[in-house]
């Protein structure tokens, strides 16, 4: 909305200035969104990131519900390996493709420019968080309808057991990865991360359970794989791995706003 412009002068009279704004700012939700929207378009055209989040965790859901020598657990295999699979496609898009992107936005200034726009340091952590939530629904819609083919029956108890998790693990894992990322330079972070990445998949208790035991019950991959795969197996909340995954989400959390660096 414009102002109204000045009523003319008469001749000889200084015109008085108008300091009407010229518009109303942006509400702040509205900036969130739209960065968050820019985000997700970003990392849904990324080819490297569809392939780490979605082709990727495609393949070995198919992989681990084929393998029957991998032992699952006792439940419904389609349902224990869409668990854990959803729990590794959490990992992929909040961790490792997060702190990616961030470190390298943050080496090129990108960080810097947008903490000092409008939308802030709060609108902008806002918009990754969700950008992540918005890449993980999606994911988990294609791992759904893949695991369907594979005889996964569905049933509204498991996907609301399961919701609780997978927002936790993304809390945790995004807040995991901006610290990574802000902390470490960017060739560092891909390096780490992809490494990370790697190491919970094949130890971590994301996909199977860890041979590490109670060390990987504290770790927030086998807290985020047991409390989906119990979820989607059998319907019920697993309370404990929820709680751990709460600790390492504030945790991670407070140690993000002391530590992250902006350039």
């Amino acid at each position: 909305m414009t102002s109204t412009p000045p009523a003319p002068s008469p001749a000889g009279t200084p015109r008085a200035l108008d300091f009407t704004p010229a518009g109303t700012a942006t509400p702040w939700a509205r900036r969130v969104l739209r960065q968050a929207g820019f985000e997700t378009r970003v990392a849904l055209r990324n080819g490297e990131q569809l392939l780490l989040t979605v082709l990727l965790p495609a393949l070995v859901l198919v992989g681990v519900t084929r393998v029957t020598s991998l032992d699952l657990g006792p439940g419904n295999r389609p349902a224990l390996a869409l668990g854990g699979v959803v729990a590794l496609a959490v990992v992929s898009t909040a961790f490792t493709g997060q702190a990616i992107g961030t470190g390298f936005d943050r080496r090129n200034g990108v960080l810097r420019l947008l903490a000092a726009s409008p939308l802030a340091r709060s609108g902008l952590l806002v918009g990754k968080v969700l950008s992540v939530l918005a890449v993980v629904v999606v994911q988990v819609v294609l791992l759904g309808a893949i695991a369907l083919f594979l005889g996964w029956s569905p049933d509204a108890a498991t996907l609301l057991a399961a919701l609780p998790a997978v927002l936790l693990g993304v809390a945790a894992f995004t807040s995991l990865g901006l610290l990574l990322a802000g902390t470490v330079r960017a060739e560092g972070t891909l390096a780490v991360a992809n490494f990370v990445w790697v190491l919970l998949l094949a130890g971590g208790g994301l996909v199977l359970p860890s041979p590490l035991g109670v060390v990987a019950d504290v770790l927030p991959s086998g807290a985020l794989g047991t409390a989906v795969r119990e979820a989607l197996a059998t319907g019920t909340v697993a309370v404990v791995p929820l709680l751990v995954l709460a600790a390492w989400a504030v945790a991670a959390g407070l140690a993000c706003a002391r530590w992250f660096r902006w350039d």
